[in-house]
């Protein structure tokens, strides 16, 4: 036994940086861990750095991570984020064995895991909702959600009914991909709103303690790239109309552990957007403002012990970025084996990698996240901005050209974000000398439509040489990774921007398009293979 806990050894039921985080706060516990790798991950960081590992068929089976703990003598399982973290199905096959779930009450994870469910949920419980319901009900920009994930998986917008369909198809796909599960539904989608989520941690006691807000409107493909605590556009006022939300949310399903519930902010009006039954990627910025360590509370809460009668008060400013193997200009997966990994000493790091490790494209491209401190935002800014230059990575390309370029963004320092702000700026483009006042800055914009396409990277130009005047293109895989649709064959006439086949990397899909009219000369691949980066995949002549 640790620390008075009656866990002595525990598993990790996933991979990368978060399993490592679990086993630090573990070891701060004195629990043994154990560490599970799937065949495609054996020699992997995780798993060279766990008391024990043990090898199973894969990270989104249930069963193989219930037999690795029996068989490892582990007598509690962590499921970190993703993968099956929020399965009420694999919680209850935990807890059938006789282990303890580091996690909510199966009940919880059905109640808050259904989005419409939870969306009924919140509402009978006087939380303010986005419409959801049929597209002709919703009208146009809508937004098209996986029903049983999140972070972004499974996500589209449309905005206009010609593109349903294969917006529709395409969510499907990749939510079955990442969650198992393809059930999608369509929601009201908001411009430019921002995205403030608020971090909740409850007991078995009847204590649910609100631990403030993170503000997370910095998003690409729908998932964060930065986060900050406190957000700047919060008042005391809003702020605890926004966290009483949060809590009777998560007492209306019985909520357990750490969870995050999140919701978007238009001007002052604030919609319930889901919840996270689970640890969050950025939970690193509300433990620096609070000193509270969360994964170690999750571990608690599992145990049985009950949380202080009173949360801790939130102090200074956080800020975290998310190092990644991307492209900083189009966000696309990289791989690669990584010769030299430069990691700053001045502020917190979770690395999920080390020097020599080689980055695949079967998993999450997340390197390593950076989250400075300091007594103010400005402070907090400057840390970072100091980390990313003493930071360096080679061998893969990643996106840290882009963070040096988003810290010292004036829109970003004015605190001046919304769910747009790469659309607004798009990565590495020249900063403005000054930043837009009066109306522009008003909350009007929200429903405004964005800038138009050219203005964003093209993540189709990074696929194609040579061009109509040339006499021909190719088009050429813009990352590693696998065929999964193929839409195009030798002898067809396609116009500009038709697609032409689908990639996935990463269970993240992206569409190839024609970059003019053109005749398929002939097409190299088929559904299922295997491409490398620059590999040539279909070619065109005008």
């Amino acid at each position: 036994m640790s620390a008075g806990l009656p866990i002595g050894t525990l598993l990790v039921a996933n991979r990368g940086e978060i399993a490592l985080r679990v086993f630090r706060a573990c070891r701060e516990l004195g629990i043994a861990t154990v560490a599970v790798v799937a065949p495609d991950d054996a020699g992997s960081l995780h798993g060279r750095s766990a008391d024990r590992v043990i090898e199973i068929g894969s990270y989104l089976d249930a069963a193989e991570h219930v037999r690795a703990a029996l068989e490892s003598g582990a007598v509690a399982i962590h499921p970190g984020y993703g993968f099956l973290a929020e399965s009420a199905g694999f919680a209850e096959a935990v807890e059938a064995a006789g282990l303890v779930w580091v996690g909510p009450p199966p009940a919880a994870l059905r109640a808050g895991g259904d989005k419409l469910a939870a969306k009924r949920t919140a509402a009978a419980a006087g939380v303010p909702v986005l419409l959801s319901g049929e597209p002709d009900e919703l009208g146009y920009p809508l937004l098209v959600k996986a029903a049983a994930g999140g972070g972004g998986r499974g996500m589209r917008i449309v905005r206009a009914p010609t593109e349903l369909d294969a917006a529709l198809a395409a969510a499907r796909r990749e939510a079955e991909s990442a969650f198992g599960d393809g059930a999608v539904f369509c929601e009201r989608y908001l411009e430019r709103p921002r995205h403030v989520e608020v971090q909740l941690l409850a007991d078995a006691h009847g204590n649910v303690h609100a631990l403030g807000e993170r503000e997370c409107s910095v998003q690409r493909r729908h998932q964060k790239v930065l986060e900050e605590s406190p957000s700047p556009a919060l008042d005391p006022e809003l702020r605890a109309r926004m966290c009483d939300a949060a809590v009777a949310f998560a007492r209306a399903i019985g909520y357990r552990g750490a969870g995050t519930v999140e919701f978007v902010l238009a001007g002052r009006d604030f919609f319930f957007l889901e919840l996270n039954a689970r640890i969050q990627v950025e939970h690193p910025v509300t433990e620096l403002v609070t000193g509270i360590d969360l994964v170690a509370e999750q571990i608690r809460v599992a145990a049985g012990v009950p949380l202080p009668n009173a949360p801790a008060q939130p102090s200074g400013h956080a800020v975290e970025v998310r190092l990644y193997a991307e492209d900083p200009r189009t966000f696309l997966p990289q791989a690669g084996r990584i010769e030299r990994l430069q990691l700053p000493a001045g502020v917190r790091v979770d690395a999920g990698v080390a020097e020599g490790d080689e980055v695949g494209t079967g998993y999450d491209p997340l390197l390593a996240k950076l989250i400075a401190h300091g007594a103010t935002r400005t402070e907090a800014l400057d840390r970072l901005a100091v980390a990313l230059g003493e930071t360096d990575v080679a061998g893969v390309t990643t996106n840290l050209p882009f963070l040096r370029w988003l810290v010292s963004h004036p829109a970003l320092r004015a605190g001046d974000t919304t769910t747009a702000f790469l659309t607004d700026f798009p990565p590495l483009s020249p900063r403005p000398l000054r930043l837009p006042d009066g109306p522009w800055r008003g909350p009007f914009r929200l429903n405004l439509p964005p800038p138009a396409r050219a203005a964003a990277p093209d993540v189709d130009e990074a696929a194609h040489h040579h061009g109509p005047a040339a006499g021909g293109s190719e088009v050429t895989a813009p990352m590693p990774g696998t065929v999964i649709r193929v839409l195009c064959a030798a002898g067809d006439r396609v116009a500009a921007r038709a697609p032409l086949l689908v990639l996935e990397a990463m269970k993240m899909e992206v569409p190839l398009a024609a970059p003019f009219d053109a005749t398929v000369k002939a097409v190299h691949v088929a559904e299922r293979d295997q491409v490398a980066l620059g590999m040539v995949l279909v070619e065109l002549e005008p």
